[in-house]
């Protein structure tokens, strides 16, 4: 509704080629960073084993998981961000409809 339909595919082709960009460097970075960062952390003897450790366990492969407990509490910080920044939160109420021949879209 707030896109004019001559421009929908240009801007949707647009939108889904940002999205999908960053998979290639997800999968390039998630390997490494679980193996030599996280996984490390939380071994026998690791630097987060006495704290972290106690909640998650301590052994190979438990770094994963702790990789992926920290990317949800970013996605919650970050959905819970743009949902405070009150421009965004509004923007279906103060963006107005896209003008088709003179007429509004039903």
């Amino acid at each position: 509704m707030k896109t004019a339909p001559d421009v929908q595919g240009r801007v949707f082709a647009m939108r889904r080629m940002i999205t999908w960009s960053a998979m290639p460097f997800a999968y390039l970075l998630a390997g490494p960073l679980a193996d030599h960062i996280f996984n490390p952390l939380l071994v026998q003897g690791g630097p987060l084993a006495d704290s972290l450790g106690r909640i998650l366990g301590v052994r190979q492969g438990r770094g994963i998981g702790l990789f992926f407990i920290i990317m949800g509490i970013l996605v919650l910080a970050t959905t819970v961000g743009f949902y405070l920044y009150p421009p965004l939160r509004r923007v279906e109420v103060e963006l107005p409809d896209s003008i088709i021949s003179g007429t509004l879209p039903q």
